[in-house]
C-alpha cells in the first residue's frame, strides 16, 4: 500500500500526553495512532449526515421482571429482524440483564430502533454505537 509523508506540530507537552497515550493504548508507533484518529474522524462525520447504512451495537441494561420488558424487546426485535444482525443475552444478577444487539442498515431505521428500545418502561441503559456500514473501503485505501 502506498503512503504520504506529512508532517505534523505538536507543543511538547501535547506530544508527550499523546505518546503516553498511545503506549497506553498499545499502538505500535505515532503513525499508526494519528491515522486510526483520522478515520474516527472521518467516521463520525459521515454518520453526522444521517444517511446511508451504518453499522454497530444497541447495548441494553434491563430488569427482565419489570413490565414485561423482556417480552415487548423480544416482539420489536422480531419486528425489525432486518436490522439485527444477532443479539447476546447475558443475566447480570437476579434481577438485571445485559443484551447487545448486532445492527445493520439504513441510519433511520437502526436510529429508531436503538430510540423505541431505550425509552421502554424497564431498560436502565441504553447505547448506539455506530459506524458507516462501508467505512473500510472509505478511510483505508
Amino acid at each position: 500500500m502506498a503512503v504520504e509523508r506529512v508532517g505534523v506540530s505538536f507543543e511538547p507537552m501535547l506530544l508527550k500526553n499523546f505518546d503516553a497515550l498511545i503506549q497506553k493504548k498499545g499502538y505500535p508507533n505515532r503513525s499508526e495512532a494519528i491515522r486510526d484518529l483520522v478515520r474516527r474522524s472521518i467516521a463520525e462525520e459521515k454518520i453526522k449526515s444521517r444517511k446511508g447504512n451504518v453499522v454497530g451495537t444497541i447495548t441494553i441494561v434491563y430488569e427482565h421482571h419489570s413490565h414485561n420488558v423482556a417480552s415487548q424487546l423480544l416482539h420489536l426485535q422480531h419486528l425489525h429482524n432486518s436490522e439485527i444482525y444477532s443479539t447476546t443475552h447475558v443475566h447480570i444478577d437476579k434481577h438485571a440483564c445485559l443484551e447487545v444487539l448486532v445492527v445493520h442498515g439504513d441510519y433511520k431505521k437502526v436510529k429508531k430502533l436503538a430510540d423505541n428500545i431505550k425509552a421502554m418502561k424497564g431498560v436502565k441503559y441504553g447505547e448506539l454505537v455506530i459506524t458507516k456500514g462501508n467505512i473500510l473501503k472509505e478511510t483505508k485505501k
